[in-house]
């Protein structure tokens, strides 16, 4: 078991159970799944670069990525239905709570002139979502074989009912908010 799934149990539910008068252990919010998501417009022309973004994906998650492909045709971008124009992998369990801790105390805090996440990309329903510029924070990146800079969307889905809870959850997690 990960250090960070022990740390949730044993830390963070009696405090969120304090924090928000929870009569039930199973109210308290928990990590369902994290998504990672490339979007690669420029797989239309060139299909060779999506598959360094499926490796470097693979790399980062330790988890081999689906190619996600176009729903429908837009003829301004050149592109047809059933087009691939990225990749995406879903972690849950182990894996889930490996990547947040590398995201968390590796990779966030490399990102130059980092200052914090937005507090304000919440969607609601207590789910989180942030965009990475650059690939190369994560560690097992190797900065000379990558051909060219991608950034990637990073979605947190919790259990949480609101994005109050959902964001003190994440922030007992060690998720660095600004605001």
């Amino acid at each position: 078991m990960s250090q960070m799934k022990e740390y949730y149990e044993k830390e963070i539910v009696p405090a969120l159970i304090d924090t928000f008068k929870y009569s039930n252990t199973m109210q308290v919010p928990k990590l369902e799944k994290i998504v990672l998501n490339i979007g690669m417009g420029e797989a239309i022309q060139n299909i060779k670069v999506l598959d360094s973004a499926v490796e470097e994906l693979t790399a980062v998650a330790g988890q081999r990525p689906v190619i996600t492909r176009a729903k429908k045709s837009i003829a301004a971008f050149k592109l047809r239905t059933g087009m691939p124009i990225g990749c995406m992998v879903t972690l849950r369990k182990q894996r889930m709570y490996d990547f947040l801790n590398k995201l968390v105390n590796i990779a966030l805090p490399r990102v130059r002139d980092f200052r914090g996440v937005s507090g304000n990309a919440m969607d609601g329903r207590g789910n989180y979502s942030l965009g990475i510029k650059e690939q190369i924070i994560f560690p097992e990146i190797d900065y000379d074989k990558i051909d060219k800079i991608k950034g990637m969307n990073i979605t947190i889905v919790t259990t949480a009912k609101t994005d109050e809870e959902g964001k003190e959850l994440l922030k007992k997690l060690g998720m660095p908010f600004k605001n």
